[in-house]
């Protein structure tokens, strides 16, 4: 089997390979990642033996995150693709967005990673903010950019999924793949059944956006699986302004 870190698109096997607290590379990269190792389910009676002890390790994440990020103060997390480059205009938006918000106050919390997520660090080191990045363990990405000021890199996505839900003040998505969808989802989904409250979630691209919104009309409005007031739980637009409006002017105008 080919190891993490060479990947299977002919990615620098010298890379650095995050998992949890450490940084691996070469024959030290692992096979799988932990989550992959949690969610398989081989069969034999060894693995039901592992399986208790495996909440220790989930139990030091959580506590790792809570004990980094308690005191970051009022924060947004960014979402968007690792795949955007510097010269994108979505990236330079992301930029921008993360300057402005750190401006105002606000600790920007990103993935870690390249694309989108650099671009939202490094605007909140422009703007004079908290640059905070919540790393995953994953095969094909090697660690945090080198905008982030507060890294946590996690092993497990559900404790690293707490950490944005629970320390942010909204989220801005930007556009993204698989992941971002995953992100922006939960939001919702935490919004409409009341876990979180006064969480605004603003989705930044019309031209990208408006497909899923049009199908949440087309489909699942026209169906009756979600209710018109579904369709107010996110803001979409172009409009910096107005993402910066949407957020908040500052940490006082938002509820905790």
């Amino acid at each position: 089997m080919i190891r993490a870190s060479a990947g299977t698109s002919g990615e620098d096997p010298d890379r650095f390979y995050s998992k949890g607290p450490l940084r691996l590379r070469g024959e030290q990269v692992p096979e799988t990642t932990t989550d992959q190792r949690l969610l398989d389910s081989p069969d034999g009676a060894g693995w039901a033996n592992e399986d208790p002890w495996r909440v220790m390790r989930i139990q030091a994440e959580f506590v790792e995150g809570f004990g980094s990020l308690a005191e970051v103060g009022p924060a947004v997390s960014i979402f968007g693709s690792a795949r955007l480059r510097p010269d994108t205009q979505e990236y330079q938006d992301a930029r921008e967005i993360a300057r402005r918000l750190a401006a105002d106050g606000y600790a920007i919390i990103t993935g870690g990673g390249p694309g989108t997520m650099e671009a939202g660090n490094l605007g909140a080191r422009e703007g004079g903010g908290v640059s905070i990045g919540l790393g995953i363990e994953l095969p094909f990405e090697s660690g945090l950019n080198d905008h982030v000021e507060l890294g946590v890199n996690f092993r497990y996505f559900f404790v690293r999924k707490t950490m944005f839900l629970k320390y942010s003040r909204g989220f801005v998505v930007m556009p993204g793949g698989f992941g971002t969808l995953d992100e922006l989802f939960e939001a919702l989904t935490m919004v409409q059944t009341g876990k979180v409250t006064s969480f605004p979630i603003v989705l930044y691209g019309t031209a990208y956006w408006q497909g899923l919104v049009d199908w949440l009309s087309s489909a699942p409005l026209a169906s009756g699986t979600i209710s018109p007031i579904d369709l107010d739980r996110f803001t979409l637009t172009d409009d910096i302004d107005e993402v910066v409006d949407t957020i908040g002017s500052g940490p006082e105008d938002a509820v905790a």
